[in-house]
Formats: C-alpha cells, sequence, structure tokens
C-alpha cells in the first residue's frame, strides 16, 4: 500500500486516539478531588477508582483484539468511543461511589477496545520496512493524551466545574467518533481467529515488556519522593525528564527497529534503561537524577515498538489481536506490581527501590533476547 493511501487513514486513527486519550488523562487529577471533596471517599477509595479501570482494560484487551479481528476495527473502534463519551455521562450522575465505579469499568472497556482495534489497524495499513516505527507513533498518541490531559482537566476545571469537565470528557471522544467515522478500514475480518487469551509468542515479548516498564513506574511513582527524602528540591523534574526523553527518541529514533531488527534494540534499550535506573538510584543532586531520567527514558521508548515487531512477526495471523492484547496487558501488570513492590521497598530505602527496578530492566534483556531469537525471520518483500 502506498504512503498516499495508507498515511491518511493513520493520521486519523493517531488523532482519534490522542483525543479519546486526552480525555481520559483529563479526569486525573479531578476523580481525586471529586472523590474526597464531593462523595466524602478516601484515599483508598481514590486509588481503587483508578485502579478498577486499569484492571477491567487488561482482562478486556485480548478479546477487544479478537473481536477486531472478527468483525472489523473500525466498528470496534466506534463502539470503544461511544462507550468512553457514556463514562462522562457516569460522571456527571448523582449516583456517589458506586456511580463512579461503573463509569471507570465502562471506561476500561472503552479504552481496550478502541486501542486494541487501532493497533490491529494500524498493523495492518504499515509497509513492513515501517511497522515498528507507525506502532510507536500510534501508541505516542496515548502517552501524548496521558501526558495533556492532567494540564488540560485541571485548567478546565479551575475555569469551570467538575460538570465543564465533564463535557469536555464527552465532547474528546465525540471527535474521534467522527473521525473513525469518515475512516475506510480495509482490514480482512471474518476470517478464523483462535480463542487463545494469551498466545504463546506474546508470552517472552509480554516478560519483556513487564520487566522493562518496572523503570518507568518506579520514575513515575518514586522518582519526585526520592529526591525529597534526599533533600533535593524540585523533584518532579525527574519525571518530566523521563516524559521528555521517551517522546523525542520515539520521534526521532522511531524507525531504527525497523531498519536494524529488533533484538539489537531490545538489548540496547533495555541495557540504557538499567544504567539510567542506576543513576537515579544513587543520585544526590537534582542533574544527575535527571540525567538518569534522560537515559532511562531514552532506552525504555523503543522497547514497545521492537517487542511489538517481535509479537506480530511470530504470532500467526489468527492469534495477531489476542497476542497484541495480550503483550500491552503485560505492561498493566508490571505498573500494578511495580507499585506495590517499590512502595514497599521505598519505606526502607529509594536506593534499593531504583535498584531492583534496573535489576528488573534487565530482565527485559534476557526475556526480549529469548523472545527475538525464537521469531521467525523476517521477510522484506513480504506484504
Amino acid at each position: 500500500m502506498t504512503e498516499q493511501r495508507w498515511a491518511p487513514t493513520f493520521a486519523g486513527l493517531v488523532a482519534a486516539l490522542l483525543c479519546t486519550f486526552t480525555a481520559v488523562g483529563m479526569v486525573i487529577p479531578i476523580i481525586p478531588k471529586l472523590v474526597t471533596d464531593e462523595l466524602d471517599g478516601s484515599a483508598f477509595e481514590v486509588g481503587v477508582t483508578f485502579t478498577v479501570s486499569g484492571v477491567v482494560a487488561l482482562l478486556v484487551r485480548p478479546y477487544a483484539g479478537q473481536l477486531a479481528q472478527r468483525t472489523g476495527c473500525r466498528r470496534v473502534m466506534l463502539f470503544g468511543a461511544v462507550l468512553v463519551v457514556a463514562t462522562a455521562g457516569l460522571y456527571a450522575l448523582p449516583l456517589g461511589l458506586a456511580g463512579l465505579y461503573a463509569a471507570r469499568v465502562l471506561l476500561g472497556v472503552g479504552e481496550a477496545m478502541l486501542f486494541m482495534a487501532g493497533s490491529l489497524w494500524t498493523v495492518s495499513l504499515a509497509p513492513q520496512d515501517r511497522r515498528a516505527q507507525i506502532v510507536g507513533f500510534y501508541g505516542l498518541a496515548m502517552w501524548s493524551g496521558f501526558a495533556l490531559g492532567p494540564v488540560l482537566g485541571e485548567l478546565v476545571h479551575r475555569a469551570g466545574s467538575f460538570e465543564a469537565v465533564w463535557v469536555a470528557v464527552a465532547v474528546l471522544p465525540a471527535v474521534a467518533f467522527c473521525v473513525i467515522l469518515g475512516l475506510t478500514d480495509r482490514v480482512e475480518r471474518g476470517a478464523a481467529v483462535s480463542r487463545k487469551l494469551l498466545p504463546r509468542s506474546a508470552v517472552l515479548p509480554g516478560v519483556s515488556l513487564a520487566c522493562g516498564s518496572f523503570g518507568y513506574a518506579m520514575v513515575a511513582g518514586f522518582a519526585a519522593l526520592a529526591m525529597t527524602d534526599r533533600g533535593v528540591a524540585h523533584g518532579s523534574v525527574v519525571v518530566s525528564a523521563f516524559g521528555a526523553a521517551y517522546v523525542t527518541v520515539r520521534v526521532v529514533a522511531g524507525r531504527i527497529p525497523d531498519r536494524v531488527g529488533a533484538l539489537p534494540v531490545v538489548v540496547f534499550s533495555a541495557s540504557v534503561e538499567a544504567v539510567g535506573m542506576v543513576l537515579i538510584a544513587f543520585a544526590n543532586d537534582l542533574w544527575l537524577a535527571a540525567l538518569g531520567a534522560l537515559i532511562a527514558g531514552g532506552g525504555f521508548t523503543l522497547l514497545y515498538p521492537a517487542l511489538a515487531l517481535i509479537t506480530i512477526d511470530a504470532a500467526p495471523a489468527a492469534e495477531r489481536g489476542a497476542a497484541l492484547g495480550a503483550v500491552t496487558s503485560f505492561f498493566d501488570v508490571a505498573i500494578g506490581l511495580a507499585g506495590l513492590i517499590g512502595g514497599a521497598l521505598a519505606e526502607v530505602s529509594y536506593t534499593l527501590a531504583f535498584l531492583l527496578a534496573a535489576g528488573a530492566v534487565l530482565g527485559s534483556l534476557y526475556a526480549g533476547t529469548a523472545a527475538a531469537r525464537g521469531a521467525p525471520a523476517r521477510d522484506p518483500a513480504a506484504a
């Protein structure tokens, strides 16, 4: 497929994903206020609220991938966008904590369906020699939405009210729905689809992604706290440095896995991320910690495109939807485990917590290497 044919469709998918996940991100700073100020809830109930959507998305992703293969990516994405719009309506209704939990369940289903169907659509569009780059750009749209959404949500809330936020959270996925509606889905559908929710082709890439994600989770959850504990101000700069490197390297070097192969990228990415985590573990000033975060973020960012490439090459066509969904689900599992384990270790020593993350990241190197060596050789002439 020529670039003139696939590029506009891919741009539409990126725009739809960005709109949807900006809406998802908008409620991140708002829900704690809603739970504690309006619903008389506790900090624990705030945590439950966020956990609910993550767990549901984790469970639904493999099913969503299978459904997209059976019925069409466009149809599944449209339904996912409708569910995210409906989530905003539930936020607005005076149903208490039970209604909020129901909204988060609906959100988990909607975002899983939209993201996974879009992933399969993206894979089908991308030329084989650019698959890692295009899949990486697609994922970057989600992360950009998560980064932009909280800032936008805080601004809308300050300028208006909770209701103003709910309106914005409904409008954005509605825009995504309209964008998707205008796209033409030429992805083959209706073929035999495996019922496996954890295909063998997803296990090692998923384990590798989970190990690499420990570093991201540790920086996001504990870097600022570690700096404060060491008497260093402005610890949030460390988190920002990780994010800046993540985005910059993905944009500038996103085609490297396609050009040199997935295996060298996995080895390099995991090694570099581990070095960054060690620097943060022992950093007693902001600049060294920020340098470590830049190195770690730059390493981590190409890990997912490389592992997605391995999974696509290894998975039979009938398992591809479930395989991509399962690999992405390993990320969610890792974030949850890293939060629990990292929190427990941080009570003893932040240095120990970040060193554990560095060790976990090296586990990504071994699992990813095994996955790459077990995948079939790529045929550049294949469609």
